[in-house]
This record gives C-alpha cells, structure tokens and sequence, in this order.
C-alpha cells in the first residue's frame, strides 16, 4: 500500500490558507488604528486566569481608560475626520468578517 501526496493541492490549500490569514490580520490591524484614531481606543476590563502571570487590576483599567479618553481629545482630526476613520474601522472589520464567511462556505460547499 502507497500513500500518494498531491502537491500541487497541497500548494494550492497552504498559499490559500496563508494569503486568507494575511488579509485578515491586515484588515484587522488597520480597522484596529481607525478605530483608535476615531477617537474610540478600546479598553478591555481584565480577565481572570488561574494561570495568568499578570493581570491587570481596577485602577490600572481606569487609568488606561483615562489615558485613552485623553488620547481622543487631543486628536487633531475634524469631526468629519473622525467620522470617516470610524466608518473605515467597520469597513476593515467587515472585510474581516467577509473573508471568515467566505473560508467557512468555501469549506462547506465546496466540499
């Protein structure tokens, strides 16, 4: 008994599984720097692990919101600006959302 390997489907699944997970890291990464320059920086509240070597706490969070209110009102940018980055930050989290939803029905219907 031999095993066969096509390579070439081979290449065909990891360019298309590489190139799916660029864009959507890029995407990411850039709706990521509209959303902070919108003037809207997330602030996520801590989590607690059992195993977490560190974990912020309350007054380290409050601080950072702070901080990140701060940072949208020294913005340089109009409202309109502001507006717009806001609506590309969708723009690039959909497009993220748009490549997931077509990996998944690629995967389902096409196989």
């Amino acid at each position: 008994m031999s095993v066969a390997i096509d390579w070439i489907a081979f290449g065909q699944v990891f360019l298309a599984a590489l190139i799916g997970a660029c864009t959507i890291v890029t995407f990411y990464a850039i709706g990521l720097r509209l959303l902070v320059r919108s003037g809207h920086a997330p602030v996520v509240s801590p989590a607690e692990f059992t195993d977490a070597i560190t974990v912020i706490s309350d007054k380290e969070l409050r601080r950072a919101a702070k901080q990140a209110a701060k940072a949208a009102r020294k913005s340089p940018l109009t409202e309109g600006q502001k507006r717009l980055a806001l609506l590309g930050a969708y723009g690039c989290f959909a497009m993220c959302a748009a490549a997931v939803i077509t990996g998944i029905v690629i995967i389902v219907i096409g196989h």
